[in-house]
C-alpha cells in the first residue's frame, strides 16, 4: 500500500516530433515522471469526467480516459488561463495566507469562463525545501502526495526544460487523469489544461500503476496510468523556493469554479495547520532510506564499554542532526573514531593537522548552519583547536568538540600526552562537561543527556562551541571485554525510535505578541526622516531573504556589509525597473573619504541588523555623526557596540524582527536625502569602475571588482581577512549580470535579484585557517565556492591543501590567491609612511619568495598563474566550466597596490566632492523632491541652416568642384520651464554615418518626446547620467540616437542648465567648479587656465613650397601647432617632402601633426614613416587602414600615433576596447564629440587617455561658432581634469595642448549674428580661445536669420472623424493626420490590438516633414465605432479582415488621391498585408511590424480561436483594467514590460470607449478565425518591409519564413526578390518594436518610402 508517492525521477521522458505523436519509453514500472506542455496534441475523442468524492466532503475532478465521450471541444485549451505572481513572503505561513487572501478576492469577482486553470505562485524563503515540506504534511488527508527529485547523475535522463529545478513536491490533485489503456489519449487530454504560459505548470504521475481513489491504494497493473496536476506544490530551485497552488475547473465535466475553489480552500486550510520543519539530516532515498540508524539495534553487540559509550555518543549526534565528523588521527580517540566511521549516516573526514581540521569544521558549520563534530586525541592535539574555538565563539558558530583524554589516574603523573584538559577553552565555549571514564556502573543514558545538553547549548542563542572531554581507559580498540547490560536500563524506547533521548522544547510567545515590547522602536522608525538601514554579518539564506523584504518595505537607504549577502547581488533579469524599490549604498565607505559627505550625511535613525561591519570608515562615520537613535538587532545578547552608540537593543532573530516591521504601517517619505545618496553611490561606483578598468595592469581591486562576474546562483564566496575582504567590500560590483540559467519565472518576480552568500572568519578576524574554513564552508553550503585569500593567509594554512586534495563529497572550489609576496595591508596603514623599508619588509610585510605553484603540485592540485586581466578572466571562466578544484595565483606587488588604492581613493573623493558641491549650488537643492529634479523642458525647436565656407572642408571628396562651398546643419533650441534657453548644433558631415535626412527625422521625434520631460541635476556629471536619463525619461535605447543628434541635444541641455545655474558651461561640465592652475596673464587679467590653444588645420594640396607658405603664414599669425592632412597624394613620399620643406623653412618652432585618415596601406604608412622619423612629428593620426596594424606600426617605426576613426568605431564596453591601445606609442586620442555621440562618451575616453599620460585633443568637424563654443568649453574642462590627474598621480603636468579647433578659419558665414572671437595676440605668441569670450558669446547668442532655411517648432496633429458606408457595413473612423497635403503620397498607420491611432504620433511627427501621415483607429478601438454590420451570409456572423480592408480602402480613397504606403503593427500588420496583396493598384507597398500572414495549421487555428474567445469573454466580464493586467503577463510582452514607459503605455490602453466592441474585435480579428495569407504571399507584387524586434524570436522566425516564401516564388524570374521583401531586425526590443525602440523603425520606414517612390 502506498499513500504517498515518493520516487526518484529516473527513466521516463517525453519527446515531441513535428510529424508524429509523443512517444514514451519506460524501463520499469512504478516510475514517476513529469509531463510538460511542449507542443500541441490532437485529441481524437473528448472525455467526460467522473467527479469523485473521497473521505472528505469535497468533490474532486478526475477524468477516466478510457470512457471518453465526444463533445467537440476536448482538443481546445480551457477558456481561462492565468498565472499570477504574488508578493514574496517572509515565511511559509505568510505564503498560505497570501493565497487564501487571493482566493477570497477571486471569489468576489469570479471568472465567467466555463473552464480554466488558475495558478498562484509566491516566492518563499530558500530554506524551505521540497522534500522537507512534503514530510511536514505527512498526516494530511489529501491524496496524492508526491516528491520528484531532479538531482541525478545521469544527465541524459533530465528533461531539458526542468534542469533548473532541484525538486518539486506536492499534495492533492487539481485534476487527475487515469486509465488502463489509451495512454496517448491521456497525454493529449492533458494538453487542454497545460495551455497556461507557465513553465512550471506540469502534470506528474505513474505508469504501470492502478490508483484506487477511494482507498488511496496503488497496485501494479501493466498498461495503466495515473497523472495529475498538483493542487499545492513547492518548487525548489537554487537559492529560492516557490509555493504554488493550482485551480482547475471545467463545467463541461460537471465541475464548477465554485467547487474548485472549495476544494483548494480545504487543502490550504489543512496545509496551514501543519507546521513546517526542516530535516536536520541529509536523507538519501534508496531501499534503506528509512531503516533504523545503525547502532540503535546493535548497542548490545559493542565489544567493550568504551565502544558502547563511543557508539552512544555518535548515535545521539546523528539523531540530533550532527552527521559531519572531523577526525584527527590519534590512539586515545580510537573508540570515537571507529564508531563515527562505521555509522552509515555519518560523513567523516580527517586531517593530520588539528588546527586546520578545526577550522574545516568551523567552515562546515558556517555553510550548513549546524554543528560539525570534531574528534581529537589528547594532549596538544586539543590545544591546536584553540584558534578555531575562539573564532567560533566570537562569531557564534556552533561546534561540538569531543576530545579524548587520559583517565584521572594518569593525570599529573607524568603520563605521555596527558595535559589538563578540564575547561581547556575557558570562556570561549558555551558548555563544558568532563565525562567520567566509561563504566557499566553508570547508566548509559547519562551519556545521551550530556550530548543532548551540549548540542542544545551549542545551537541556542548565543550559539557557539561546546566541549565534552572524554577520558578512556584501555582497551582503546574493539577487543572483547565483558560489560553489564544493566547500564542500558531506560533505553528500550530510545533503541526503538529514531529521536534523541532528550527533546528540548522552547516555549515562546508568537513574535506578533511581542509588538508592545518594541512599540518605542517602531515609533522611532516611523518618525525617521533620514533613516539608514545598516546590514552586518548574516549567516543564512533565510536571513538574507528577510532583510531583502524588509529593505523593500522600508525604502530606506541600505548599507550592506560584504558578509551580509546583499552587498553582491545576482540579477535575474536585464530589466532594472525595480531599482526605485531598493536604495543600496554599496560604496558608502568610499564616499565617506569626502569630509563634505560626512558633514552632510546625518541620519537621524540607524537600524543595524547583524553584527560587525567590515568598513572602518562607516564605523568612524557613525561615531562622528552620533545619530539620535541607533537600534541594534541581533539574536544574541552580547553588546557588539564598539563605538557605544546603541540606544535600543533588540534581541530577536532577523526573521522575527522583519515580521514585526512588515506588519506595521510606515509612511512614505521620499526626500532629496535618499536620492542624493543614491546619486553619490552611483558616482562612486562609476568612478571605481572607470579606474579599475582603465588601468591596463592586473590589480588587486580589479580582482575584487570582477569576481562577481564569474558567479551564479550556485556560487558562494569565502573571503580571507586582511586586504581580501576589505577590497571586495570597497570595490566589489553591487549588481551581477543576469545568468542565462536563471529560472524564467523569476524574471517577473519582485525582487528580481538574489543576494549572494558570502562568508569569512570575522569573529576574531585572524588570518589563520582561512583555506581550511573555506573548504568546510563549501561542504556545508553545498555550493561552488570561490575563495579569495592573500598569500600570507594562504601560506599560514598550507595544511589546508591536504584537506582540499582529499576530495570529499562537495562541489569544486576555486581559490584565488593574491600573491604580492607579503602583507600588503601594512602598506596602506600609517606605519608604512614613517618606517624604514627594511623594517617594513622584514617585520611587517614578511616578504617571501615561496612558490605557490610548487606547493600545489606537491598536493596534486591544479594551479594557474595569471598576470593579466585576460588571463584572470580566462582562468576563472575555465575553473567554472570544469568539475575540479583550482588554485588561481594572481601576481601583484605591494608598492603598486598601495599606489593604486591611493589613486582610486583620491579620484573618488574628488568626484564625490564635485557632485555634492554641484547639487548644493543648484537652486533646487533646498526643495524636497523624490527625483532631485525640478527642471522641466518646456519645448524644443530646430532650424535648418546653410552657411558659406571659404574653402571645401577637408572631409569633403577631393574632386568636389565648384567655387562656392556651404555647410548645412541644424541648430536646436531647448527652452526650460523658467524660459532659460540652451542652443545646440547638429551638423553631420561625410564622415558621419547619418545624413541630414536621418538627423531631421530624429529631431522631429525629439521635438515631441522632449516636451515636458524632466531634467535631472545629475546630467552635467557626465558619468553615465545622460545615458541613464535618455533611457529612463525618454524611453529611447541610447544606441538608437545618432551620434551627432546626441551631441547637439547634450550641448543644448547643458547650455540651458548652465545658464539657469548662472555658471560657465566649462565649469558645469563634470561639475568642476575650481581651477587647478592660477597663473594670471597680463592680458585683461585672464588666467592661463581660461584659455584654450588652437591647432591650425591645413589641407595638404599643392606643391611642398605652396603648403609650406601656408603653414608659414599660420605660424606668423600665432599658431604654434598645425595639423596637415596627408594621404591625399598617390605617393606617400610627396607628403614626406612637404614636411621636410616645412622643417627647412620654419625649423622646429612649430609643432606638426599629420592625419592620414586611415587611407594608407601598411606598406605606404611604413614608407612615409621611415621618411619623417627625424622631423619630430607630434603624432601621425590613423596612419593605417586596418585597426589591427596600429600597434604593429608603432613598434616597427617608433613613431607616435594618435587615434581618431578608431574611437568612433568603438561600441559596447569602451574601456575594455581601449585596453588594446595602452601601448606607449599611441600618444594621443583625437575626440570629435559629434562623431563619438556627445560629451559623455568623449569624456570617458579623454579621462582614460589622461590616466595613461596620453593627450586628449578635442577636434571640431566644421561646425559654426556655436559648436566651437561647446568644444572650447569641453577642452577647457579636460585641461582642468588633466591638471587634477597629474596632481593626484604625481605626474609632471604636461604642456598646454592645442586643440583641433582651427576649422573656424573656414567660416565665411556664421550661424550666429556675432561670430565667436578667437584671439590672435599681437606678439604672435599663440592663437587661443578665451573662456571669457565664449561666455560672452553664449550669453548674447542670437541666430543669424539670414542663414536659416526653415524653422520647425513642432508638428500639429489634426484629429477628425469620417463615416464610411458600404454594402453591409457602416463605420465611423477616427483619424489623426500630420504633414503633407492631400495630393502628396500618404503613409497610413494601422495599430495592433488594444492600440489606437495615438500610438503612431511620435512616428508621424518624425516623418511628417516629407510625408503625409495618417493613423486610424481600427474598428472596436479608440473612438472608432461600428454603425452597423449586415452579415453577407448566415455563416458570416463576424467581421473579417476582408471586410475591414474593404472599409479602409474606401476610407483611404476618400482622403487620398494617389498610391499609399501602409504601415501596420501586429493586427494592423495583417490588415496591411492583406490590402497590399489584394489592392495593389492603391497600395504601393507595406511595412509589416511584428506581423504574421496567419496560422496555417487547422488545429492551431481552432486553438487560437478558442483562446481569443475566452479572452474576449474575460474582457467583457472583468473590465479593461483587469484584462490588461492579464494580457501583458504573457511571454510575448517580456521586453515591453522591461521598458521604462510600460506603465504609461498600458495607461493609454485604458482609454478605449467601447469595451464590447473591443471584445468583438478580439474575436473577429483572431488569427485563428481569419484566413491565412501564406499562399497569397507567393503572388506578392508590391514591396514589403518586415520589421521585427531582436528579442522577439517567434516573429523573427515568421518574418524569415515570409521572406523565404516570397523569394522562392520569384527564384526563376528577373524580379529583384530582395527588393520585393526586405527584413529589418531592430535591436534592444521585443514584439512592440515601434513602442520600445521607435527611432530605427522611423529610419527604416523612411528609407523604404524613398525606395518605393524611386521605383
Amino acid at each position: 500500500m502506498l499513500t504517498t508517492g515518493i520516487f526518484q525521477y529516473t527513466t521516463i521522458s517525453l519527446s515531441h516530433h513535428s510529424s508524429s505523436r509523443p512517444w514514451l519509453s519506460s524501463r520499469r514500472p512504478h516510475s514517476f515522471c513529469g509531463v510538460d506542455a511542449l507542443g500541441p496534441f490532437r485529441l481524437s475523442s473528448n472525455p467526460t469526467s467522473q467527479v469523485c468524492v473521497q473521505k472528505g466532503c469535497y468533490r474532486k475532478l478526475e477524468i477516466v480516459v478510457d470512457e471518453f465521450v465526444e463533445t467537440g471541444c476536448s482538443d481546445l485549451p480551457v477558456e481561462f488561463c492565468l498565472s499570477r505572481n504574488l508578493e514574496p513572503v517572509l515565511t511559509l505561513r505568510h505564503a498560505v495566507d497570501a493565497m487564501m487572501e487571493a482566493l477570497n478576492m477571486l471569489k468576489l469577482e469570479p471568472p465567467c469562463s466555463k473552464s480554466g486553470v488558475l495558478r498562484f505562485q509566491v516566492l518563499v524563503p530558500p530554506s524551505i525545501k521540497a522534500l522537507d515540506w512534503l514530510c511536514s504534511q505527512n498526516s494530511l488527508d489529501i491524496f496524492p502526495q508526491h516528491y520528484l527529485a531532479l538531482q541525478i547523475e545521469e544527465q541524459s535522463h533530465v528533461l531539458t526544460n526542468m534542469i533548473e529545478m532541484l525538486g518539486v513536491s506536492g499534495v492533492g490533485a487539481a485534476i487527475s487523469f487515469r486509465g488502463s489503456s489509451h495512454i496517448l489519449k491521456g497525454y493529449n487530454l492533458m494538453e487542454r489544461y497545460l495551455s497556461l504560459e507557465s513553465p512550471l505548470l506540469r502534470t506528474y504521475g505513474f505508469t504501470g500503476v492502478d490508483c484506487n481513489m477511494k482507498s488511496n491504494l496503488m497496485d501494479k497493473l501493466p498498461g495503466s496510468f495515473y497523472f495529475f496536476i498538483p493542487q499545492i506544490e513547492l518548487n525548489e530551485f537554487e537559492n529560492c523556493s516557490l509555493l504554488a497552488s493550482n485551480l482547475v475547473w471545467d463545467v463541461s465535466l460537471s465541475f464548477t469554479f465554485e467547487e474548485a475553489i472549495q476544494l483548494l480552500e480545504g487543502s490550504l486550510h489543512q496545509v496551514s495547520k501543519k507546521c513546517y520543519f526542516r530535516n536536520s539530516t541529509s536523507v538519501v532515498f534508496n531501499k534503506k532510506a528509512f531503516a533504523l540508524p545503525c547502532g540503535t539495534n546493535k548497542v548490545t553487540d559493542c565489544a567493550n564499554i568504551n565502544m558502547l559509550w563511543a557508539s552512544l555518543i555518535v548515535e545521539e549526534c546523528v539523531r540530533l542532526g550532527l552527521t559531519y565528523f572531523c577526525i584527527a588521527p590519534g590512539s586515545r580517540s580510537s573508540p570515537l573514531t571507529l564508531s563515527a566511521c562505521r555509522h552509515p549516516l555519518a560523513t567523516c573526514t580527517s586531517c593530520y593537522d588539528e588546527r586546520s581540521l578545526a577550522f574545516h569544521a568551523l567552515g562546515y558549520a558556517r555553510g550548513s548552519n549546524k554543528p560539525a563534530v570534531v574528534i581529537t586525541s589528547s594532549g596538544t592535539a586539543v590545544s591546536n583547536l584553540f584558534p578555531a574555538v575562539v573564532e567560533a565563539s566570537q562569531d557564534f558558530i556552533p561546534l561540538l568538540l569531543l576530545t579524548a583524554d587520559r583517565p584521572p589516574e594518569l593525570q599529573d603523573a607524568g603520563a605521555n600526552q596527558a595535559i589538563d584538559q578540564i575547561n581547556h577553552f575557558g570562556k570561549y565555549v558555551r558548555f563544558f562537561f568532563n565525562l567520567p571514564p566509561p563504566t557499566d556502573e553508570i547508566l548509559a543514558r547519562m551519556v545521551l543527556t550530556t550530548i543532548d545538553s551540549a548540542v542544545y547549548n551549542a545551537t541556542q542563542s548565543p550559539c557557539g562551541p561546546v566541549h565534552i572531554n572524554c577520558p578512556f581507559r584501555e582497551p582503546l580498540d574493539d577487543v572483547r571485554k565483558e560489560w553489564s547490560l544493566n547500564c542500558l536500563k531506560g533505553l528500550d524506547l530510545w533503541m526503538l525510535e529514531e529521536e534523541p533521548f532528550t527533546k528540548y522544547i522552547k516555549v515562546q510567545y508568537h513574535v506578533r505578541n511581542c509588538h508592545d515590547q518594541v512599540i518605542k522602536v517602531l515609533d522611532l522608525m516611523q518618525n525617521a526622516n533620514r533613516g539608514l538601514l545598516l546590514v552586518g554579518v548574516i549567516h543564512t539564506d533565510d536571513e538574507i531573504w528577510a532583510v531583502l523584504l524588509l529593505s523593500k518595505y522600508l525604502s530606506w537607504p541600505i548599507v550592506a556589509d560584504v558578509l551580509s549577502g546583499l552587498r553582491l547581488r545576482n540579477l535575474l533579469t536585464s530589466c532594472q525597473s525595480f531599482e526605485d524599490d531598493f536604495l543600496f549604498l554599496d560604496h558608502l565607505d568610499r564616499a565617506l573619504l569626502s569630509q563634505s559627505v560626512k558633514n552632510w550625511l546625518q541620519p537621524d535613525v540607524v537600524v543595524q541588523i547583524g553584527s560587525r561591519i567590515t568598513s572602518k570608515l562607516v564605523g568612524q562615520f557613525l561615531e562622528f555623526c552620533s545619530p539620535f537613535c541607533y537600534i541594534f538587532v541581533n539574536d544574541h545578547p552580547y553588546r557588539h557596540d564598539p563605538s557605544h552608540l546603541v540606544t535600543h537593543r533588540v534581541q530577536s532573530s532577523i526573521v522575527e524582527f522583519a515580521d514585526i516591521i512588515l506588519a506595521t504601517e510606515f509612511p512614505e517619505r521620499s526626500t532629496n536625502w535618499g536620492c542624493l545618496l543614491k546619486e553619490l553611490n552611483t558616482v562612486v561606483a562609476r568612478e571605481i569602475s572607470f579606474h579599475i578598468h582603465s588601468e591596463s595592469l592586473l590589480t588587486e581591486p580589479y580582482v575584487a571588482h570582477s569576481i562577481g562576474d564569474f558567479t551564479g546562483v550556485d556560487t558562494a564566496l569565502f573571503l580571507g581577512n586582511s586586504m581580501a575582504i576589505r577590497d571586495v567590500d570597497m570595490y566589489g560590483k553591487g549588481w551581477m549580470k543576469p545568468s542565462n540559467t536563471s529560472p524564467l519565472f523569476l524574471s517577473d518576480c519582485n525582487p528580481p535579484f538574489k543576494g549572494m552568500l558570502v562568508s569569512g572568519n570575522r569573529g576574531a578576524s585572524g588570518i589563520d585557517g582561512v583555506l581550511s574554513t573555506s573548504i568546510g564552508f563549501a561542504v556545508g553550503c553545498n555550493k561552488r565556492v570561490l575563495c579569495v585569500v592573500g598569500d600570507i593567509s594562504f601560506l599560514h594554512d598550507t595544511n589546508g591543501l591536504a584537506i582540499l586534495s582529499n576530495r570529499m563529497k562537495r562541489k569544486p572550489m576555486t581559490v584565488i590567491v593574491i600573491n604580492n609576496q607579503g602583507g600588503a595591508i601594512f602598506s596602506l596603514l600609517p606605519i608604512a609612511v614613517r618606517t624604514e623599508p627594511n623594517l617594513l619588509n622584514q617585520y611587517f610585510y614578511t616578504s617571501h619568495d615561496i612558490s605557490i605553484g610548487q606547493l600545489c603540485m606537491a598536493h596534486g592540485l591544479k594551479h594557474l598563474l595569471v598576470q593579466t586581466k585576460m588571463e584572470l578572466r580566462r582562468a576563472l571562466w575555465d575553473s567554472q566550466q570544469h568539475y575540479s578544484d583550482c588554485i588561481v595565483e594572481v601576481k601583484s606587488g605591494i608598492t603598486n597596490n598601495a599606489m593604486f588604492h591611493s589613486i582610486i581613493n583620491k579620484f573618488t573623493c574628488q568626484a564625490v566632492d564635485q557632485v555634492l558641491e554641484a547639487v548644493m549650488r543648484t537652486p533646487m537643492s533646498g526643495n524636497v523632491s523624490s527625483k532631485l529634479s525640478n527642471y522641466k523642458i518646456l519645448k524644443m525647436e530646430y532650424s535648418l541652416y546653410r552657411i558659406q565656407l571659404s574653402a571645401p572642408p577637408t572631409t569633403a571628396p577631393t574632386n568636389h568642384g565648384g567655387k562656392d562651398f556651404y555647410r548645412e546643419g541644424f541648430v536646436i533650441a531647448i527652452s526650460l520651464d523658467d524660459n532659460n534657453v540652451g542652443y545646440g548644433e547638429i551638423a553631420p558631415t561625410e564622415i558621419h554615418k547619418e545624413d541630414l535626412l536621418d538627423v531631421e527625422e530624429q529631431l522631429r521625434f525629439l521635438v515631441h518626446v522632449l516636451e515636458g520631460a524632466e531634467l535631472s541635476c545629475h546630467l552635467p556629471f557626465l558619468r553615465g547620467s545622460f545615458s541613464h536619463w535618455i533611457w529612463k525619461t525618454l524611453g529611447i535605447p541610447n544606441s538608437s540616437i545618432f551620434p551627432s543628434v546626441r551631441f547637439g541635444m547634450e550641448m543644448a541641455i547643458l547650455n540651458a542648465l548652465a545658464r539657469r545655474n548662472g555658471c560657465r558651461l566649462s565649469d558645469y561640465l563634470g561639475c568642476q567648479f575650481t581651477n587647478s592652475v592660477t597663473d594670471v596673464c597680463v592680458d585683461k587679467g585672464i588666467s592661463k587656465a581660461d584659455k584654450v590653444p588652437i591647432c591650425a588645420l591645413v589641407d595638404c594640396h599643392g606643391t611642398p613650397k605652396v603648403v609650406t607658405h601656408v603653414v608659414s603664414q599660420l605660424f606668423h599669425e600665432g599658431f604654434t601647432t598645425v595639423k596637415l592632412k596627408v594621404a591625399r597624394r598617390v605617393d606617400p613620399m610627396e607628403d614626406a617632402a612637404v614636411i621636410s620643406e616645412i622643417r627647412k623653412m620654419l625649423g622646429y618652432q612649430i609643432t606638426i601633426r599629420v592625419d592620414a585618415n586611415r587611407k594608407w596601406t601598411y606598406n605606404d604608412a611604413l614608407l612615409f614613416g621611415s621618411s619623417v622619423k627625424c622631423f619630430a612629428l607630434q603624432y601621425i593620426e590613423e596612419p593605417v587602414c586596418f585597426e589591427a596594424d596600429i600597434i604593429k606600426f608603432c613598434e616597427e617605426t617608433g613613431l607616435p600615433v594618435a587615434l581618431d576613426e578608431t574611437l568612433g568605431s568603438i561600441t559596447g564596453e569602451i574601456l575594455q576596447k581601449l585596453e588594446n591601445f595602452v601601448h606607449p606609442g599611441i600618444v594621443a586620442v583625437v575626440l570629435k564629440p559629434s562623431i563619438l555621440g556627445g560629451f559623455e562618451k568623449a569624456a570617458v575616453i579623454a579621462k582614460w587617455a589622461q590616466m595613461h599620460e596620453k593627450m586628449a585633443i578635442i577636434s571640431s568637424t566644421f561646425e559654426s561658432s556655436l559648436g566651437l563654443s561647446a568644444y572650447i568649453n569641453f577642452a577647457h574642462c579636460l585641461e582642468k581634469s588633466n591638471s587634477a590627474i597629474s596632481e593626484i598621480r604625481k605626474m609632471a603636468h604636461s604642456a598646454t595642448i592645442a586643440h583641433g579647433l582651427g576649422t573656424f578659419q573656414w567660416l565665411k558665414e556664421d550661424l550666429s549674428a556675432e561670430a565667436l572671437k578667437i584671439r590672435f595676440p599681437p606678439n604672435g605668441s599663440m592663437v587661443e580661445a578665451s573662456l571669457e569670450d565664449v561666455d560672452i558669446f553664449l550669453q548674447h547668442f542670437q541666430v543669424n536669420q539670414e542663414v536659416i532655411l526653415k524653422v520647425c517648432k513642432g508638428e500639429d496633429v489634426r484629429s477628425y472623424k469620417l463615416q464610411v458606408k458600404g454594402k453591409g457595413f457602416s463605420c465611423s473612423f477616427k483619424l489623426l493626420e500630420a504633414g503633407g497635403d492631400k495630393e502628396s503620397k500618404a503613409v497610413i498607420f494601422l495599430h495592433g490590438f488594444l492600440g489606437s491611432s495615438q500610438d503612431w504620433i511620435p512616428l508621424m511627427k518624425a516623418m511628417s516633414s516629407t510625408t503625409r501621415c495618417i493613423s486610424i483607429d481600427l474598428p472596436g478601438h479608440g473612438e472608432s465605432c461600428d454603425l452597423g454590420h449586415t452579415p453577407r451570409s448566415q455563416q458570416e456572423c463576424y467581421q473579417s479582415i476582408e471586410s475591414v480592408a474593404e472599409m479602409l480602402l474606401k476610407l483611404i480613397c476618400d482622403i487620398t488621391t494617389g498610391g499609399v504606403i501602409l504601415v501596420g503593427y501586429s493586427m494592423g500588420g495583417r490588415i496591411a498585408l492583406h490590402m497590399s496583396l489584394k489592392y495593389s493598384e492603391k497600395v504601393d507597398g507595406a511595412v509589416i511590424i511584428s506581423g504574421s500572414p496567419g496560422v496555417r495549421d487547422e488545429i492551431s487555428r481552432r486553438v487560437r480561436t478558442s483562446q481569443d474567445n475566452a479572452r474576449a469573454s474575460y474582457l467583457l466580464s472583468h473590465g479593461l483594467n483587469r484584462f490588461l493586467e492579464i494580457f501583458y503577463e504573457g511571454a510575448l510582452w517580456k521586453s515591453l514590460r522591461d521598458h521604462p514607459h510600460f506603465k504609461k503605455i498600458v495607461s493609454h490602453r485604458e482609454k478605449h470607449q467601447d469595451i464590447k466592441a473591443l471584445a468583438q474585435a478580439l474575436i473577429d480579428f483572431s488569427t485563428g478565425r481569419q484566413r491565412p495569407l501564406w499562399e497569397e504571399l507567393k503572388h506578392c507584387k508590391k514591396p514589403l518591409l518586415l520589421i521585427v524586434g531582436e528579442k522577439d524570436e517567434k516573429f523573427r522566425g515568421i518574418a524569415e519564413e515570409m521572406c523565404r516564401e516570397i523569394r522562392s516564388s520569384f527564384s526563376g524570374e528577373a524580379t529583384n526578390d530582395e527588393e520585393l521583401c526586405e527584413m529589418v531586425i531592430v535591436p534592444e526590443c521585443g514584439h512592440a518594436v515601434h513602442l520600445e525602440n521607435p527611432l530605427p523603425v522611423i529610419n527604416a520606414v523612411r528609407k523604404f518610402l524613398t525606395r518605393v517612390n524611386i521605383s
